[in-house]
């Protein structure tokens, strides 16, 4: 096997690429070693196991999102603010739907952040934001809270029923299915594939737009 120079952000990045085309469950160390064409005892020297490349790859991905165009650019409301975030976290969901999970899961860099993304990075620019808007401190922790669980539910859903397997891409399963039994899921099985994912994502966080600033003007 042909030896390289690697550093972490290549392994990092490698890793990322690997579950996005084979999935979480398949990585390993070694297999990773193998997709870069390295003893997988070579990437020890940058990380320090899978539980490490696991974080690593979760911290580069949020913090990825703050490059994003929707991200760079300033909002001129709080309201534009909560729009540009969702959609650029959206738009790494829906990039990335096989790790997407993993990010929703992992645990914080400090224990009493609830709920996740874990970046205090993303933490400390959601609330510093907010209360460059005029929120006070419980009113920004509250849209904090509130609008993270919104957007991790929403979006492990979403990516959820976008990787390959739950599309039957992998065993060519979502032509095979005998519906015979079920005559109401056959009838309305054009409606149900419909795809509205991006209107219902706008509604649900309009609705919650509105329910934050309801709560701020009391």
């Amino acid at each position: 096997m042909v030896q390289q120079r690697l550093d972490r952000a290549q392994i990092v990045e490698a890793a990322i690429a690997f579950v996005d085309g084979c999935g979480l469950d398949e990585l390993t160390m070694r297999r990773l070693g193998t997709a870069l064409e390295v003893e997988a005892m070579a990437l020890y020297r940058h990380i320090s196991g899978r539980a490490d490349l696991l974080e690593a790859m979760v911290d580069e991905l949020i913090d990825g999102l703050f490059d994003d165009e929707l991200m760079t650019e300033d909002s001129r409301s709080w309201e534009e603010y909560l729009q540009r975030v969702a959609n650029a976290t959206r738009k790494l969901a829906v990039a990335h739907p096989r790790i997407f999970p993993l990010i929703a899961t992992q645990p914080p860099q400090a224990p009493w952040l609830r709920p996740p993304p874990r970046s205090i990075r993303w933490v400390e620019d959601f609330l510093s934001s907010l209360q460059a808007f005029g929120f006070s401190d419980t009113e920004a922790v509250g849209a904090y809270k509130a609008f993270t669980s919104f957007l991790v539910g929403a979006l492990l859903l979403q990516a959820s029923s976008m990787t390959p397997e739950a599309l039957g891409e992998e065993d060519g399963s979502s032509s095979q299915t005998d519906l015979s039994e079920y005559p109401t899921v056959e009838r309305l099985q054009d409606l149900l594939m419909e795809d509205h994912a991006q209107r219902e994502f706008d509604d649900a966080l309009d609705d919650l737009i509105e329910r934050i600033r309801t709560s701020t003007e009391k």
